[in-house]
């Protein structure tokens, strides 16, 4: 029987200094862009500040429940079941920037693609739980726990956003390792993905361009390669110790998206390379203190959903960031805790709720 120790106060601290990071950002990079939208350039911080609030209350309620109250069908299958249907539902309603990803309703909007990578960590820690030992039956035990990720991937690529898919998938992958799938298995997964990626990579107008702009972003700087070069620049402007908070250049209607998918770039530039380690450091030291507690815990279930929510976090952060650094091709990922986006946000921290409870149930 697992004994009750108290909190990971290192993971806490280190969740809510990149909140505080992220709100101080968001505000740094979007003030111009509110005030010439809005007419206020507290517009943004102000709805961050409201869905960080919610989700620190969220982590909080979810710290306080024994994460082993989740371990039922009816909760594990309500999750997947709800998601799947507010995934389909965005298709019934009106695009928004050209896309199926959210309901609105107000000022308030919802991101279902979001609330997809937490009900599939439920689903695969319940279902692997008792199945570690049969990970080579591929019929009883593989097909059926890939099969929610499938049915998600497909939807969330038809809305669409393959960034979100990729995070899905990866997210899946890693949990299937750590419950012992073996490498072989990858592979195979891999070979009968490769046609469909092709498809969606290379026989898509915007999405090719967007790997020529990768592979040679010089080639056209003022369009599909303007994005990148223009978070290079702002990386680069930071140098070591940053321009300083709040003077940032490229945010200026120069740097796509500041407050959301290219924060990051604006971080640095306003805060050099000795910030952006730091930001590197706690995410990194956010994964420890996750493998810790995964590594701690004698429950498959518990073990599986540390890892899970983990990897969510940190593969999350490890693709935006190879993003602004031109490591891999632009996609639409948030950067967790820090970008501005309150599904995302308030997820993650309820998310981070439930790993902080495992870390209080470790013998």
């Amino acid at each position: 029987m697992a004994r009750r120790v108290s909190v990971d106060r290192t993971l806490f601290t280190v969740t809510v200094l990149l909140v505080f990071i992220g709100l101080v950002m968001v505000f740094s990079a979007s003030a111009v862009m509110a005030k010439d939208r809005y007419g206020s350039p507290y517009t943004f911080l102000i709805r961050q500040v409201a869905w960080a609030a919610a989700g620190l209350a969220a982590m909080f309620a979810t710290l306080k429940i024994d994460y082993r109250r989740y371990k039922q069908p009816s909760v594990v299958f309500s999750v997947l079941s709800l998601t799947t249907l507010l995934l389909i539902s965005v298709f019934f309603l009106d695009r928004s920037h050209n896309t199926h990803r959210w309901i609105h309703a107000g000022w308030f909007s919802l991101q279902p693609s979001e609330i997809a990578k937490p009900a599939l960590i439920l689903f695969l820690a319940y279902f692997l739980e008792s199945r570690t030992r049969l990970m080579d039956d591929w019929r009883n035990t593989l097909l059926p726990a890939i099969m929610p990720t499938v049915v998600f991937l497909g939807l969330i690529v038809k809305e669409p956003d393959l960034g979100t898919a990729i995070a899905c998938a990866g997210i899946t992958g890693t949990v299937l390792y750590v419950a012992g799938m073996r490498l072989r298995y990858f592979g195979y997964g891999l070979a009968a993905s490769a046609p469909v990626l092709y498809g969606l990579i290379f026989r898509v107008k915007w999405r090719y361009e967007r790997i020529l702009a990768f592979l040679n972003p010089w080639a056209d700087p003022q369009g599909h390669g303007f994005h990148i070069i223009q978070s290079m620049i702002a990386v680069g402007t930071g140098g070591l110790m940053g321009v300083g908070l709040m003077e940032g250049k490229e945010k200026l209607f120069y740097l796509p998206e500041p407050h959301t998918d290219f924060i990051f770039a604006a971080t640095a530039e306003e805060v050099g390379l000795l910030g952006s380690v730091v930001i590197v450091a706690l995410f990194l030291l956010f994964l420890y203190r996750g493998i810790r507690a995964a590594v701690l815990i004698q429950d498959t279930f518990g073990k599986l959903l540390a890892v899970g929510i983990t990897s969510m976090v940190v593969l999350q952060a490890l693709f935006n960031i190879s993003v602004v650094l031109g490591i891999l091709p632009t996609k639409g990922i948030p950067l967790p805790f820090i970008s501005y986006g309150g599904t995302s946000l308030f997820v993650t921290l309820a998310c981070v709720g439930v790993l902080l409870n495992i870390t209080q149930q470790v013998d």
